[in-house]
């Protein structure tokens, strides 16, 4: 079969539909440099404005709040008017963010800059709407490709944060994010081409009872709002804790005396096992179900932040941070299918951007948090233990999910025969 004839053919788990899907991947890859760029730089940043390292956090602080204000707002767009839009409009912010805040002159034009022009009308557009876009063209492997496509954030932090790395050694950070800025403006314009087909109808016969919206007169004892209102909860806890090793590990090893380019191998590796974590708990909610899937990720990266407390040697950092990767991947993907089944298709880019808007102000207040804790103990034990505790509320919030959702249900079978 040519390549003519697959992209001919835009269905429902069709070749053009994981050819669309390759595309996405690649996009939010790409688009990805806006959450992991401002980490990288922390260190140089901090010693160019020359404050304390609590105050050089809160670029990424505002940085993800305004990525969360965008996913919910590119998330419309994308409802209204098709995946294209944001996607355009997203990549020529990005390219003017990273070109204006390379002249900021101080700490606040900064992270204003960061905030509006790289988080929220930028690097967000690659993020949620391209999510929800895919839950659209898959049915039958929509774990699994749902997973692919929101490993790009995570292929993102894998590839940015050595090349930025390098960059800031050789140009420094300035010059850096023009490079940046270039870079994000002649790749993802004609990228997003590749996505300008609107999203198919699903039809009523092809679907299953796991994608069906669950309805408020169905024999369940939670509502809609509440479902979202607690996965919107869920999603702030688990990025508070899923903060700490990603946005400080750099931070941490130069404190401990490795060096910032340790640092960033380790978030390199950290987000690359979250790759193969997301693929395979992608993998692993098509078979056991999104909830019992949060549930064992969310477990699993409780386990693995604890960690890194009594190993702090350079080779067990290194084996830390893969184990944390590895645990933690299967936690933001799964709230897209929970979306999806609980909600009527018609609102995914809204609904799935707003979840994932909570993830990323959970990456914010988790990101200066961690930062605040560190200048109030100069250490960042305690900053750890923080986020097990949210890691804690997350692991709660999903039991009670999956046993208000599918936990009953065989009592409710049973009562009924």
């Amino acid at each position: 079969m040519s390549v003519a004839s697959i992209l001919a053919v835009r269905e429902v788990d069709s070749p053009y539909a994981w050819f669309r899907l390759s595309m996405s991947l690649l996009i939010s890859m790409i688009g990805g440099v806006g959450l992991w760029s401002v980490v990288v730089t922390l260190p140089a940043i901090e010693a160019d404005f020359g404050i304390a390292r609590g105050d050089a956090s809160l670029p990424y602080t505002v940085t993800m709040v305004g990525f969360a204000i965008g996913g919910i707002l590119m998330g419309r767009l994308a409802d209204r008017f098709g995946i294209l839009m944001p996607l355009r409009f997203g990549a020529v912010a990005m390219a003017l963010g990273y070109g204006l805040s390379s002249q900021a002159a101080t700490l606040w034009q900064f992270a204003l800059l960061q905030g509006a022009l790289i988080g929220m009308l930028g690097s967000s557009a690659s993020f949620g709407p391209v999510i929800s876009d895919i839950t659209h063209w898959f049915q039958r492997r929509r774990g699994l490709a749902v997973a692919i496509g929101a490993s790009g954030s995570y292929l993102a932090g894998t590839v940015w944060p050595p090349v930025i790395e390098h960059l800031v050694n050789l140009y420094g950070w300035r010059d850096t994010h023009l490079i940046i800025a270039v870079v994000c403006l002649f790749t993802l314009l004609p990228l997003s081409a590749a996505l300008r087909t609107r999203s198919p109808e699903l039809p009523a016969a092809f679907g299953t009872k796991s994608a069906a919206p669950v309805q408020e007169n169905e024999e369940i004892s939670l509502r809609g709002p509440v479902v979202q209102g607690l996965l919107l909860l869920a999603g702030l806890a688990c990025c508070v804790a899923m903060a700490m090793p990603q946005v400080h590990i750099v931070a941490y090893c130069g404190d401990l005396g490795y060096g910032t380019a340790r640092g960033a191998e380790m978030l390199s590796l950290m987000l690359f096992t979250g790759i193969v974590s997301r693929l395979t708990f992608g993998w692993i909610a098509d078979k056991i179900g999104a909830l019992r899937t949060l549930m064992l990720s969310s477990f699993l990266q409780g386990l693995s932040l604890l960690l890194f407390l009594p190993f702090d040697g350079l080779v067990s950092l290194y084996v830390v941070s893969a184990l944390f990767g590895l645990a933690q991947g299967g936690i933001v993907p799964t709230y897209a299918l929970v979306v999806r089944r609980v909600f009527p298709a018609a609102e995914a880019g809204t609904r799935v951007g707003l979840v994932l808007s909570a993830t990323l102000l959970g990456m914010a207040l988790g990101g200066w948090m961690s930062g605040a804790i560190y200048d109030l103990t100069l250490s960042y034990d305690a900053a750890f233990l923080n986020g097990v505790a949210w890691n804690v509320l997350n692991l709660s919030i999903a039991f009670f999910l999956w046993f208000q959702l599918d936990g009953r249900r065989p009592a409710r079978a049973a009562g009924a025969a």
